[in-house]
Formats: structure tokens, sequence, C-alpha cells
């Protein structure tokens, strides 16, 4: 049986973030299992640019900014195994017990501190019952990303894409890039759920038509696709009569949501927030079993992968933290951690970290989305009636998402939870 101070599950971003700030930060033995065929995760097939503004202060295309810290992980000496798939994870004894198949067959790891960084997944074509056989040429917009840029497939000539999510948008572009003609991007909502930059460079700039409040009500074909048919939505999202419109395509993809990816982490009876559908974590990232923790998509589905990096780094210090000390730890440390939740409220859909470690002193970032689009408005911080923080935001959207900074000396002296609004200026 292997043995490790810290045993990390995923080996993209969230993964090598979090299995670099824990080697770090004292942790000797540190393994990182990744079931694809090599390190990186999703940025592997996102060859554009626009990654590392935050982080590295310049522009890197994903697979740039995975290098940077799969050298990293190698220099320091941190262990991954491949094409390698974690059953389960038993918490029981005082040390977890992980057990994998893999290339070595199936092997049984024992780790002082587990971190979660499984990423997400793509909502499929089931979940959102479009009518219609089942063709060739209806793909989810990350498998065709993946297809197109790492295995040389052109997945087709005439395209429809459901969804106006950021895979959806740069697919756009990339598929018209690569020669295909893209007949429009759809969207059930009001306004795109992708951000902004990414409206204006990969379809404003191809001149590639978005249609709002539209959802693709059929799709025709047999043996392949042969096109789709639009409705217009009212504002209770019931079709329009006689809004319909047949578009001809050969492809259609789906852009329609991501879901972190938490089979493992609800069978071993990890708590999960039913609106990020992630673990519940604090503000140290750990979940409510003592020495997992989790960071990344895992948690909930981010915009930009510098702030995946942030909540890595926070999760593989307390990780390695965690396991320099575990055998000082009382039994009843956890409980005697000073706590206060966050509250999600008017005009806040959710926020994480869902707690906040008020002990640690230090600053924190929380993470939020709002419920609606607001102009001109202000996100108020308050416990109880004293108001921590406000910062005034010009133009605030659901699909973006917003981070404020509490400075940790603000904590000292907060009782009662955390509440965040949306507010008048």
């Amino acid at each position: 049986m292997l043995k490790y101070n810290v045993v990390v599950i995923g080996g993209g971003p969230a993964g090598l973030g979090a299995a670099v700030e824990a080697k770090k930060n004292g942790a000797k033995r540190v393994l990182i299992v990744e079931r694809d065929r090599e390190l990186g995760g999703i940025l592997n097939q996102c060859i554009h640019n626009g990654f590392g503004l935050h982080e590295f202060k310049e522009e890197l295309t994903g697979p740039e900014y995975a290098g940077r810290f799969i050298q990293m992980a190698n220099e320091m000496g941190i262990d991954h195994e491949l094409n390698t798939m974690v059953f389960s994870i038993d918490d029981n004894n005082e040390e977890k017990i992980i057990t994998t198949l893999g290339e070595k067959g199936l092997v049984e790891i024992k780790a002082d501190a587990v971190v979660l960084a499984m990423g997400c997944r793509e909502r499929t074509r089931g979940a959102i019952d479009i009518p219609g056989y089942r063709p060739a040429g209806v793909y989810n917009a990350g498998a065709a990303q993946r297809y197109m840029n790492m295995e040389g497939y052109m997945v087709g000539k005439k395209v429809v894409i459901y969804g106006s999510g950021d895979i959806g948008l740069i697919m756009a572009r990339r598929m018209t890039l690569e020669g295909a003609k893209v007949q429009c991007v759809v969207e059930i909502n009001p306004h795109s759920s992708g951000l902004t930059r990414n409206i204006v460079q990969c379809l404003d700039d191809f001149d590639i038509p978005l249609k709002l409040q539209t959802s693709i009500n059929y799709i025709h074909g047999k043996d392949r696709v042969e096109g789709v048919t639009l409705a217009k939505l009212d504002e209770n999202r019931a079709i329009v009569p006689g809004s319909e419109e047949f578009i001809e395509c050969d492809t259609v993809l789906l852009s329609v949501g991501l879901i972190p990816e938490n089979e493992l982490s609800t069978n071993i009876g990890i708590e999960l927030d039913r609106r990020t559908s992630g673990p519940i974590v604090d503000s140290t990232m750990t979940t409510n079993k003592e020495g997992i923790f989790a960071c990344g998509n895992v948690v909930h589905v981010h915009d930009l992968v510098d702030f995946v990096t942030n909540e890595s780094r926070i999760a593989g210090k307390e990780a390695a933290l965690y396991a320099l000390h575990k055998e000082a730890k009382d039994e009843n440390t956890k409980e005697n951690i000073n706590k206060v939740n966050t509250v999600a409220g008017e005009g806040i859909s959710y926020i994480v970290p869902q707690s906040i470690n008020l002990d640690s002193n230090e600053d924190i970032n929380l993470f939020m989305r709002v419920r609606n689009i607001y102009t001109n408005k202000k996100l108020v911080i308050r416990s109880g009636e004293q108001v921590i923080l406000e910062k005034k935001r010009v133009h605030m959207i659901p699909s973006e998402m917003e981070t404020l900074k509490i400075n940790g000396e603000k904590l000292v002296n907060i009782k009662e939870k955390i509440t965040i609004t949306v507010e008048e200026v």
C-alpha cells in the first residue's frame, strides 16, 4: 500500500495548483491521481489565448497555462498516476484509504489529507429533452472541442450551437476558423450566459447571429442531422405561436451548462450545496468530512482558470497543514472552530465559501453570482446591522462571477452570519 501526506484527485488546473501549494507548505509526499492520459485537464483542449492574465500577468493559451504548473509539479518531485480512476475513499479510519484502478492495477493508497479537484462535466441533450431522433452530428461543445483540437477531427460543416455558454461561443469561432459555417447561436434566456468578451470576440467579430429567447424545438434527421426548428420564447419560456423557423445544418453543438463532477463526493458522504451542485466548504476549502478539501469547478463552475488557481492554493495549503498537524489535533478541534455562515441575500444566487473560519485572520475571497442583470448597483456585505464592505458595480450579469475580498482584520469582531445583497447605490 502506498502512503502519501496529500492525495489530489484530478490533474487539471485545480489539482495541479493544489498539489504545488501543498508541496510548498511542507507536505513531503504529494500524489496527483488523473483519469486522463496526461495532466492539464480541460486546459489541454483550450488552444485559444486569454488565460493567465490574473495569475501570470500575461496572456497564455490553455496548454501554456497548464504547462507552467506541470513544470512546477515536476520540479518539486510531485508524483502522479495517469489513466487512473478513483473508485472510493474510505475515511472511517484515522487515515484515508483511496482505492484506484489504473495502469498498475487495483491499488490502495493511504493519505493524511485528500483534495477533491475533479472539475465539472457538460449537461447533455437528455437533460434538456430536445425532441427528434438520435442522428449523428449532435455533440456537447466540449466534446467537439476535444475532437478538433486534440484528436484532429472536423465534426461538421454547417453548425447550429444551442446555448451561449463560453465553450459554445469559443467553438463558434473555432468552427468558423476551420472553415465551417456557423448558422447561429441559440439562447433561451434574454441575455447570453457567456462572458461579454467572448460575445464580442467569437460572435460579433465573425458576424455570427445570436438568437436570444429562442429554443431548438426539434432536431431533424434520422441518420445525420439535417436541420433544426427554432422557436421564439415569451417571458415565461412558452413558445410564441407562429414563430417557428427551420435552419439547415449537419451539426448541433450543445453548450447548455456545466455540472460539478461529484459522484465520488456523494459516495463518501460529502454534503453538497443544491444551488452550486458542489461541496459545501468553509473559507479553508474544508468539506464536512475532516481532512477532505475541495477546490475549483468541482465546488462551483468558474469563469476564469485564474480564480480556480486561487481556490486551489487555499485547498492545497490547508491540506498540507492538516496532514502535518494531524497527530496533534484534538478530537473536538473541528467543533471548536469559530465559524459563521455566508448567506445569499436579495439579488444573489449563491456564495462560495458557504462559511468563514474566523480564526484564520486571513483575507477572505468570496465568490458569487447575481440573479439578474443589474446596472449601477452595489454589493453590500453585512453581519447583523454592521456593514463590513460595500462595492459599487456599473454592470452585473448572472453569467459573470463577482468576487469580493474581506480584510481579515474586519472579521475579528464578527459574531453573526454574513449576508450579501444587491442594493441601490
